[in-house]
């Protein structure tokens, strides 16, 4: 069932109310240009959207490759090296906020795993009548047709366990289970509909890149707030995104060229206080800094959503 922000969005039924109309017959795409229209949609977004049962016994879920295993968000702050599937040592996976405006090159792999399979939203009226526990795991399989026993099954419960996870101290977030569910958090955590929604997107690609040298041809600022909300793809038989309002973080727009010539539009966040971070985690070992320190950044994958205020 979709997931409800009620202490945060109030504003945004409210505001509804007042404008006389119902956006409970909207398309996905009618609700995003209602809530947010000088926001433009990203293709990693726009691309989500479709008709019917989007999951393919055949394509199965979603998945990460083992290369693109590391995990970013708050959750994982507390995580070892050894514990975040820690793969190729000369892999970009953090590095300097300096490192922006060096012209340095980087070593990175971008990874779309939503493109090629076939996932897709459901809008919120259907997505409302779908349960959303790990209570109700096996009527969600037999709904999509998932064979229970099998690996999907068990990523799918994954999921669940993971949303169903309470925030960490400080920290809001929720899986949003269809994109006016994602806008709702966004628009709301942050407290203003005047924000900007960012992914990394590949020039002239739909999918991956390989794992290669990139150089930063250029980095601009998203905004000026050290607020903002990174919202990641689950493995799941829907669109389903675990957003998290993250504080003390810089959002920058970088320009990046391979090896090969491809041109990348990467979104980058870096972290601004690590202090509580574990002394073993994974940035602390590939930047050879301590916790608290200096900046950690890292590029998201062209699957993730950045959302930030405007300005």
């Amino acid at each position: 069932m979709d997931m409800i922000f009620a202490p945060f969005f109030c504003f945004l039924l409210v505001s509804a109310a007042q404008g006389g109309g119902s956006h409970a017959a909207m398309s996905p795409e009618q609700y995003w240009r209602s809530i947010l229209p000088d926001t433009p949609m990203p293709i990693s977004i726009s691309n989500l959207l479709g008709n019917g049962y989007p999951y393919s016994l055949a394509v199965g879920l979603p998945k990460r490759g083992d290369d693109d295993q590391i995990r970013y968000g708050p959750e994982n702050y507390g995580l070892a090296a050894s514990q975040q599937f820690f793969k190729d040592p000369s892999m970009g996976l953090f590095f300097l906020e300096t490192d922006l405006q060096s012209s340095k090159s980087i070593k990175l792999h971008f990874a779309n795993m939503m493109a090629g399979s076939g996932i897709k939203f459901l809008p919120r009226g259907e997505a409302d009548t779908v349960p959303f526990s790990s209570k109700d795991l096996q009527e969600i399989l037999a709904r999509f047709g998932v064979r229970p026993g099998y690996v999907d099954a068990s990523v799918a419960k994954n999921t669940l366990l993971e949303c169903e996870l309470p925030a960490n101290k400080g920290e809001k977030k929720a899986c949003a289970t269809s994109l006016e569910s994602m806008v709702d958090f966004a628009a709301s955590s942050l407290g203003t509909r005047d924000i900007k929604a960012a992914s990394t997107f590949l020039v002239g690609k739909d999918g991956d890149t390989p794992a290669q040298e990139y150089t930063v041809t250029g980095a601009r600022r998203m905004a000026e707030t050290g607020q903002l909300i990174a919202c990641h793809p689950e493995s799941y038989p829907y669109a389903v995104f675990m957003c998290h309002l993250t504080e003390a973080t810089r959002a920058y727009k970088a320009s990046l060229v391979g090896k090969d010539g491809a041109a990348v539009e990467a979104v980058a966040v870096c972290h601004t206080d690590t202090a509580e971070w574990n002394p073993k985690h994974a940035a602390f070992q590939v930047l050879g800094v301590k916790p608290g320190t200096v900046p950690v950044c890292h590029f998201v994958q062209p699957d993730v959503v950045v959302w930030t205020r405007r300005g």
